[in-house]
């Protein structure tokens, strides 16, 4: 069996390194698992390149966080053109590990969850998908549960509204007094670093995006043990 690890792909080589760190985490927790790194576009080898040396029954995981054009088009696509009888598992999402890597960011930071006047920005990139913006958009309440911070706004990196200046002017109206920007991204790239521009020209500390962290990877681990098992379950009945 095999898991083909299938991200977005990008020109910043930091995107992909840590598709293959994330890849040898799977590696070890899998052990009898052919584990491969699949790109949609831009990286070597492309998923249409993979997908006819794998076996029937294999995984295409995505690597990303939010149902939007990669999960909904991309990837389907790529599959019906090979032509591989594979199974394809759902995004990350929000699951609740990938919140928790995100408040141990945040904490690297030296964020306490008591600081009430403090506005923490949890930024995403935005989708042509309403849909998947307002999923996003609901991680808020979650990230702000057990604090007592001035407040939580989701921002968006491109295209959507809020923006992330737009953001920190709603906490700030809201009675925040300082700022931290918290990405709501898998990697370093060019899209957070330019949040990471506008985050210094402002004076406000930014975390680290989620990384190759072994929440990440467990995440991946149960979206490909699902889509395994939800498979077997429509051969049971």
């Amino acid at each position: 069996m095999t898991l083909v690890l299938t991200a977005h792909g990008s020109a910043d080589p930091r995107s992909s390194a840590n598709a293959h760190a994330i890849a040898g985490h799977l590696r070890r927790l899998l052990p009898d698992t052919d584990v491969r790194v699949a790109f949609c576009e831009q990286n070597a080898p492309n998923l249409a390149d993979v997908l006819p040396d794998v076996a029937p029954g294999s995984v295409v995981t995505p690597l990303l966080l939010a149902s939007a054009f990669h999960a909904r088009t991309d990837i389907p696509g790529l599959i019906a053109q090979s032509g591989a009888d594979v199974l394809q598992a759902d995004v990350l999402g929000e699951d609740p590990r990938l919140l928790q890597v995100v408040r141990e960011r945040l904490a690297g930071l030296g964020v306490s969850r008591f600081d009430a006047a403090l506005g923490v920005v949890l930024t995403g990139v935005g989708s042509s998908h309403p849909a998947a913006n307002a999923r996003t958009a609901s991680l808020a309440g979650s990230l702000a549960e057990g604090t007592r911070w001035a407040g939580v706004q989701v921002a968006f990196a491109t295209g959507q509204t809020p923006s992330v200046p737009e953001a920190v002017e709603q906490l700030r109206a809201s009675g925040a007094e300082h700022f931290v920007i918290a990405p709501w991204f898998l990697a370093h790239g060019r899209i957070t670093d330019r949040v990471a521009e506008y985050a210094r020209s402002q004076g406000i500390p930014m975390a680290e995006p989620l990384g190759p962290h072994r929440l990440v990877a467990a995440t991946v681990l149960d979206r490909y043990e699902e889509a395994l098992a939800a498979h077997s379950a429509g051969f049971a009945a």
